[in-house]
């Protein structure tokens, strides 16, 4: 076997990594303003998507985030979810009729409406994970990623393990073509991100952390690209699309919505949450830190 040349040293490779792309807000906001789409964008339409998708243009989007209906008679005002119902707001409608019929019926829309280099993060609970992966295979969607968003949360059981975590499909149009920005240096398919609480707000059954959206929005995608929610919900894609400098698209059914997510996008300023992504990555005192062999490199570094 061959020897390594160097000695390894853990975390000196991170000394060195910097984004595949990157930009300053001032280049990130001329992007967004000068982006040139060939349909709507940063509209809500109110309307069943699967029709909806039908008439919007071929090589349309840039990045799908998808948070299709649970399947399983979900209103968001079980008491198991220890929330105040009041604030759960009227009209979520779940799945009528076989879930996979309907998986594949939404699913089979996005490849003519996405770009070669777009990608589709789709979530899903793991009752569901299989009819998801199936409508994916038959939509021909490449799949890249199974992601795992793990969150310290979970209904009580008592003859099962508490569930914890979430599924996110990364399914690809093509997989020599689909845009994908490094910003992390060794990110994992395991997110461990915590669910927000915003009591007293009105929501459409759960809403998504913006954290875990924009994670995927930063990873798939670029200033100005077109972002597309066939299940808006509460909203989270767009107010994620919008205050990082990307432009927005989708549907929800449940008209009762309107209000909500107005107001949730009018309280929020076009690029608010931008960061050039070297801001992410950890500083060389947090690595020497984290990683204490290699302060010698760090210290030697200093001295030339």
């Amino acid at each position: 076997m061959a020897k390594r040349k160097r000695k390894y040293v853990p975390g000196i490779a991170q000394i060195n990594f910097k984004p595949n792309d990157d930009w300053e807000p001032e280049e990130a906001q001329k992007l967004y303003r000068n982006a040139d789409h060939p349909g709507k964008v940063d509209e809500i339409i109110f309307d069943d998507c699967i029709i909806g998708m039908q008439n919007l243009p071929a090589d349309y989007v840039d990045l799908v985030i998808a948070d299709p209906p649970f399947g399983i008679d979900f209103s968001g005002k079980e008491h198991f979810y220890n929330r105040n119902s009041e604030y759960v707001q009227e009209g979520y409608r779940d799945v009528e009729g076989d879930y996979g019929t309907f998986t594949q019926r939404w699913m089979k829309e996005l490849p003519r409406i996405m770009k070669n280099t777009a990608s589709a993060y789709i979530f899903s609970g793991w009752t569901n994970l299989l009819e998801i992966l199936v409508a994916g295979k038959k939509a021909n969607l490449e799949l890249i990623n199974h992601i795992v968003w793990k969150y310290p949360f979970g209904v009580f059981t008592k003859r099962k393990f508490v569930t914890s975590h979430y599924h996110i499909l990364l399914f690809v149009k093509n997989p020599q073509k689909y845009y994908f920005n490094k910003i992390e240096h060794y990110p994992l398919d395991v997110w461990e991100i915590s669910r927000n609480y915003k009591p007293g707000q009105k929501k459409n059954g759960t809403k998504l952390p913006e954290e875990v959206i924009t994670r995927a929005i930063n990873f798939s995608s670029k200033p100005g690209d077109l972002v597309f929610d066939p299940f808006m919900g509460n909203g989270t894609t767009a107010v994620s699309a919008k205050t990082n400098y990307r432009h927005f698209l989708g549907y929800e059914i449940n008209k009762s919505m309107k209000e909500i997510l107005r107001n949730n996008l009018d309280s929020v300023a076009d690029g608010q949450n931008y960061l050039p992504y070297r801001t992410y990555l950890p500083t060389l005192e947090e690595l020497a830190e984290k990683y204490p062999a290699i302060k010698k490199v760090l210290e030697s570094k200093k001295g030339n």
